[in-house]
């Protein structure tokens, strides 16, 4: 089981070291211990800011070293009581094959996240749910085997940011998690479901910045290993995501 298990990351992780990135997936892939001690952390911190949800539809380009290797459509929109958020990508790997994703998550109107639903191939197909309880993410991850791998996360806030592999959507979402009146540094537990992996970031407001010929209101995404801007218009809707460390952005169409 340890094998197979080891097998699956293995997999995802080249599908996603494939589409140019691997920071993105690796944003707070610690080691167990470290994990314990980030969670004792975002415990002595004060709850995850209340935010709400606004409607946003678009596409984005995603870029490597200035070139255009795929794009992804998105929505999040109202469904009866709760919250959509929804996106599709493809690319083509520099080096590698076609790459495509797409994702599937509901909400409750503050946010929080209440079902999840994956597919991603590159060579193979994988697929995955998560349903989050009570702060508790119950996960499942299916390759065609005999039986999906299954996995549960606890957490210390039900608010908890999906941020998954090569669905930069999801970081629009993450936007409108921050509190923005209060701004300041946020931390937010974190699940990336496609590497059945757990961890937190911390969310920062840097103010108006510069970029080409825009000027944009800017959050600064942090983990241990890795930094992400995302560049916002005047109503919080994400316009770019750059990640320096790999030439990366996605910038919207």
């Amino acid at each position: 089981m340890n094998h197979d298990r080891t097998t699956v990351r293995r997999r995802i992780a080249l599908a996603f070291f494939l589409c140019f990135a691997a920071g993105f997936a690796a944003i707070e892939a610690m080691p167990r211990a470290r994990l314990l001690q980030q969670k004792k952390e975002i415990d002595a911190k004060a709850q995850v800011p209340m935010s709400g949800l606004a409607p946003d539809k678009g596409k984005f380009r995603i870029l490597l070293e200035g070139r255009v290797v795929g794009n992804e459509e998105f929505e999040i929109s109202p469904s009866g009581g709760t919250w959509m958020a929804r996106g599709s990508m493809t690319a083509h790997a520099p080096g590698g094959g076609d790459i495509k994703a797409s994702g599937q998550l509901r909400l409750s109107p503050d946010g929080a996240p209440i079902h999840y639903e994956w597919t991603a191939q590159i060579q193979k197909k994988g697929s995955g749910a998560v349903d989050f309880v009570n702060g508790t993410a119950k996960s499942a991850i299916d390759l065609g085997g005999k039986s999906p791998f299954l996995q549960d996360f606890t957490f210390p806030s039900p608010r908890i940011a999906v941020l998954d592999n090569n669905l930069y959507y999801q970081y629009a979402v993450l936007a409108q998690l921050y509190d923005w009146k209060s701004g300041g540094k946020q931390v937010f537990p974190v699940l990336i479901p496609q590497d059945m992996t757990p961890g937190s970031i911390s969310v920062e407001s840097i103010g108006p910045q510069q970029v080409e010929s825009a000027k944009y209101e800017t959050l600064r995404v942090s983990s241990t290993d890795l930094e992400i801007l995302l560049y916002l218009d005047a109503g919080h809707r994400l316009m770019r995501v750059d990640v320096p460390s790999s030439k990366a952005t996605i910038e919207r169409e």
